[in-house]
């Protein structure tokens, strides 16, 4: 993929994403995960989404790659017990703790991604210790202090009112993650429903 990876877009110098490339790419995403959770017979569970795995073509539309720990859900089985494989900060607490794997494992997994895309924060920042977790401080911030929370370079260089609408909407896509992110798994939205929430704040913000 000609425009490498999004970590790379998000944490080296010289490269820049904005609102709406951002947005942009994390819809790509959910697509590629609504696929593979509902548009084939077997459901598919990645198990492994970071930014290092959504890869970027030449028109830098996404695409999920890196599928070694992925799992399908055979039978109907709508979740499997499995050995823990995933990178820390990203991976769901059933998943974690029991080794459950789910299509809402990934959903959570997507959260942790789409908080992480708009804030800069890697789950595995040095300001996240103790109690304090990136979910935990979206949490804490959301709607009220957003501004606080996102991604400086986002409202850089921008006139008020665009950079109060960037705010605004960033507010509903992080709202949007920590639905993603609910501790219980059973309490989290499904891709489908995340995906259609996206376009409909993408929609909202081209106009």
């Amino acid at each position: 993929m000609p425009n490498g990876n999004l970590k790379k877009w998000l944490y080296c110098h010289n490269y820049f994403l904005n609102f709406m490339e951002r947005l942009n790419i994390m819809i790509d995403v959910a697509s590629a995960l609504e696929y593979l959770h509902s548009g084939y017979s077997t459901p598919i569970v990645h198990s492994g989404l970071k930014p290092s795995n959504v890869l970027l073509d030449e028109d830098m539309v996404a695409r999920v790659s890196d599928f070694g720990i992925a799992k399908f859900l055979c039978n109907g089985d709508s979740m499997v017990l499995t050995n823990t494989l995933g990178t820390l900060g990203y991976i769901a607490p059933e998943y974690g703790s029991e080794g459950l794997v789910s299509t809402r494992c990934d959903v959570y997994g997507y959260g942790v991604m789409l908080m992480e895309v708009f804030t800069r924060k890697k789950p595995s920042d040095d300001m996240f210790v103790g109690d304090l977790s990136l979910k935990t401080w979206i949490q804490r911030s959301v709607p009220e202090f957003t501004y606080q929370v996102i991604d400086a370079n986002l409202v850089m260089n921008v006139d008020e009112e665009h950079g109060d609408k960037i705010v605004e909407f960033a507010s509903s896509i992080l709202e949007l993650a920590l639905k993603c992110c609910a501790d219980s798994s059973y309490e989290r939205i499904n891709m489908k429903e995340a995906l259609a929430q996206l376009q409909k704040i993408q929609r909202g913000f081209s106009r």
